[in-house]
């Protein structure tokens, strides 16, 4: 932003020099206000007299002229004496918003030993008192005492201009995502303001030190202060909250309310609960405070190159924050944002936890197919990865299955990093997450829970030990050659359940709290940025246009029929080479259910009348009444 930064202060208090190392230092012209006085002023000042206010006036308005002009190009640095309020209101006349003033502060005794040892100025030191006296100090400038060297002097006239200067956005929380969001931010124009909290011997003046390790951050500040992080920021605030979700963020708010003003905005880019979502927009609304709650998905990488981004809320609030989140966001095959406003509440979280729980799907239906060509086929890492090359090149494409790739291909030596890993899979929470709401909402979303109940397994590591030196004596494993093309089908198949079972799920929420949720609009910022973007996804956006079943479309339907033999027969070889395939067996159980006109549920509820009196309908009957059998007496 272009500037004028005037430099004032008594005679010697350093103006020029000052003035000068700051033009040097800022990249911007200096210009020393004395060389522009009039021969009558010099002569005057020569002489032991000083000026009074006929003889300023000429010069005050030929330096605000020369500023005016020099804001037409990139601002510049002037040393001015502007010693009184009224002096200044010349020198920024028409200007007032792009003038910084910086006032050079010293006692006299220290201002006079300097004029008494400088011989080339006409400025002599017998009238050092008579600018004492008119001096008028400053209410609004950076204040700046001289004692100290001129390089810490321009150090610190730095970091106050970077001070004075409010900023647009605010980001808390410096951990790995928070750090690669605040680089996007910043490397798309926007002037930061970052705070991390200060933990004594652990995490101390953390924000500090990654602006000075980042060129892109040399206009940020960095806070360990709460109260001056937020008071740094331009209203409405716009703060974008990368903390732990619960308990943490909880208490975050509550001590930031104190210094947060009506109609500023905080977004929560964490994996919060999305009922926890709604509880704090409805606290915050009360203090006329906005929040959203805003799903990130991307990781590293997309944090800092482009994630997905799904934000819920008020309409109005995203409208605040909306240019900050759809910059910073990937972009689709036509060049649109991968940010869209979801809808109210929670929905955003809600959205993103489903997200997350497809994503567990889709990395154990990769595991399960890597565990049937490794355990039950026999092949190396690389065999496998040059499996998946091919699916990616047929139509299978999908960032998991790209860096699968590469995680098969790493190599430690003569070995292969993938068994050097220990198979203990870990979760923070969002799968289960999404296993309970589903459940809550009724929806069978089997092969997401079937996914989390694999990675519980695998973290009963000891126990699977001790069980297979058990049981291996009775049931030896047996290895084939497996059909890959099958394979592929089988994966292909079992993947467009786990996007209905996700879509399904979604919808479901919409209905239930009167979201009014897009779902293909969600799609389509799932295409990119996101880990579960997919070519599949991208097919996925014109069909839930139009259809909230996907299997049922007229394209996608003869190849759901065409993989489900493939998928019969993956299954009896996972069996054979006694290789567990949970998601797989979800997704073929999962179609079997939804596309049999008659299930065993009749003995279900025949039992839950049995036992507890449930009542039951009848098919014979198509009213709603329903029946009770006396079970005891037949």
């Amino acid at each position: 932003m272009k500037k004028i930064l005037y430099i004032m202060g008594v005679s010697g208090s350093g103006k020029s020099t000052i003035g000068n190392k700051l033009s040097e230092a800022l990249q911007l012209p200096f210009f020393d206000g004395d060389d522009f006085h009039p021969d009558a002023n010099i002569q005057k000042m020569s002489a032991g007299s000083p000026l009074n206010e006929t003889d300023r006036k000429p010069w005050l308005k030929l330096l605000n002229k020369l500023a005016i002009k020099e804001l037409q190009n990139k601002g510049a640095v002037i040393a001015c004496s502007a010693l009184k309020e009224s002096y200044r209101e010349v020198l920024s006349n028409k200007i007032e918003s792009e003038v910084k003033w910086i006032f050079l502060d010293g006692d006299i005794a220290l201002i006079l030993n300097r004029l008494k040892n400088r011989s080339s100025h006409f400025m002599p030191a017998s009238l050092l008192q008579s600018q004492f006296d008119s001096l008028e100090r400053p209410k609004s400038a950076i204040t700046i005492s001289i004692r100290n060297n001129p390089g810490t002097i321009i150090e610190e006239i730095i970091k106050k201009l970077k001070m004075k200067e409010r900023r647009e956005f605010g980001l808390i929380g410096l951990g790995v995502m928070g750090k690669n969001l605040s680089l996007n931010l910043a490397e798309n124009g926007i002037n930061l303001s970052l705070y991390n909290r200060q933990v004594e011997g652990v995490e101390e003046k953390v924000a500090e030190k990654f602006i000075q390790e980042q060129k892109l951050l040399e206009n940020a500040l960095g806070f360990e202060d709460l109260a001056l992080f937020v008071s740094s920021l331009s209203q409405p605030r716009s703060i974008l909250l990368m903390v732990k979700a619960g308990a943490a963020l909880d208490e975050l708010i509550n001590e930031m309310i104190p210094y947060l003003s009506e109609g500023d905005v905080l977004i929560d880019g964490g994996n919060s609960h999305y009922k926890d979502t709604k509880r704090r927009i409805d606290f915050l609304k009360e203090k006329q405070i906005h929040f959203i709650g805003t799903g990130i998905s991307g990781g590293e990488v997309g944090a800092r190159n482009g994630p997905s981004i799904m934000p819920s809320g008020s309409v109005e609030a995203y409208k605040l924050v909306k240019p900050y989140l759809e910059v910073i966001a990937a972009k689709d095959s036509e060049g649109k944002t991968c940010c869209t406003y979801i809808g109210k509440d929670g929905a955003g979280h809600f959205v993103k936890m489903v997200h997350n729980g497809m994503e567990y799907a889709e990395m154990q239906l990769i595991a399960e197919c890597y565990g049937l060509m490794r355990y039950g086929s026999g092949k190396t890492p690389d065999e496998i990865a040059q499996v998946y090359q091919s699916w990616m090149e047929t139509g299978l494409s999908s960032y998991l299955l790209e860096i699968t790739i590469k995680i098969l291909k790493t190599k430690e030596g003569e070995d292969w990093l993938i068994d050097k890993i220990l198979d203990k899979a870990g979760n923070k929470g969002t799968g289960s997450w999404t296993s309970i709401a589903a459940a809550e909402l009724g929806i069978p979303s089997s092969m997401m829970t079937a996914a989390l109940f694999a990675r519980y397994t695998s973290s009963f590591k000891k126990n699977r030990i001790e069980n297979e030196a058990i049981h291996k004596i009775h049931e030896p494993r047996s290895t084939h050659d497996m059909d890959h093309e099958i394979l592929k089908k089988a994966y292909e198949f079992a993947r467009l359940i786990n996007h209905q079972q996700g879509f399904e799920l979604i919808q479901a929420a919409s209905t239930a709290y009167k979201w009014e949720l897009n779902l293909s609009e969600i799609a389509r910022i799932w295409t990119n940025g996101c880990i579960i973007r997919s070519s599949l996804m991208e097919d996925l956006v014109p069909v839930l246009k139009t259809s909230k079943n996907i299997l049922n479309d007229a394209d996608i339907l003869p190849n759901v029929i065409k993989s489900l033999e493939a998928l019969t027969e993956v299954l009896h070889l996972g069996l054979q080479s006694r290789q567990a395939t949970p998601c797989f067996s979800a997704a073929i159980n999962y179609w079997y259910a939804s596309t049999n006109g008659q299930s065993t549920a009749n003995i279900i509820q025949a039992q839950r009348d049995f036992f507890g009196a449930h009542r039951y309908h009848r098919t014979d009957d198509n009213s709603e009444t329903t029946y009770h059998t006396n079970w005891s007496n037949l």
